[in-house]
């Protein structure tokens, strides 16, 4: 969980140094991706898991 709270953390870093410099927007729509990827990711691994009871 900690590797994936990481990931997140640098895609959203991405997208607002994408947005702040016009120059590197490719970086923003890179970060998005990323970022979109890495949720869906993580929302089909904490599906997966069997609660315990």
């Amino acid at each position: 969980m900690g590797l994936l709270l990481a990931l997140l953390v640098i895609w959203v870093l991405m997208i607002v140094l994408g947005f702040a410099i016009k120059t590197l927007f490719w970086l923003a729509v890179i970060g998005v991706v990323l970022f979109i990827a890495t949720g869906v990711v993580g929302a089909i691994r904490r599906r997966g898991r069997a609660p315990l009871r």
